[in-house]
């Protein structure tokens, strides 16, 4: 459980200086992710399964889908352990979720998201540390 809690923090430090694509707050300033909304669970020998449940600052958040883009981008690339990553909108905090919570969780339209040049320069910028 030492170990899950270590993934834990990790998975949060992680994410917690993402910016929102709109404001210059960190995700964790808007209270878009919070400590409590990283789950970790062992799923094998040394993987894990990593489940982040984001809460969109307005429930018709226009941003809420590249932003649950930059969790997945920004955890893929940054997480020290073999993982799978599951991302969802707190439940009842956004106007379409269920539709946003399986585009975010879809490998092939993550793909294509991130192959639009002009989304993947916003992502990049959330997701990029500030010197």
């Amino acid at each position: 459980s030492c170990l899950i809690v270590g993934r834990l923090s990790s998975a949060l430090d992680i994410i917690r200086t993402i910016r929102d694509p709109e404001k210059p707050n960190t995700l964790e300033e808007l209270e878009v992710v919070t400590e409590s909304c990283v789950e970790v669970q062992e799923i094998g020998e040394d993987e894990y399964l990593v489940i982040i449940r984001f809460t969109p600052t307005v429930p018709h958040c226009s941003l809420a889908t590249l932003i649950g883009l930059c969790l997945r981008i920004k955890l893929q690339r940054c997480l020290p352990f073999r993982h799978k990553l599951e991302i969802y909108i707190s439940e009842g905090t956004h106007s379409t979720e269920e539709d946003i919570n399986k585009q975010i969780n879809d490998k092939e339209r993550v793909a294509a998201a991130m192959e639009n040049p002009n989304l993947r320069e916003i992502v990049e910028q959330c997701v990029t540390e500030p010197d």
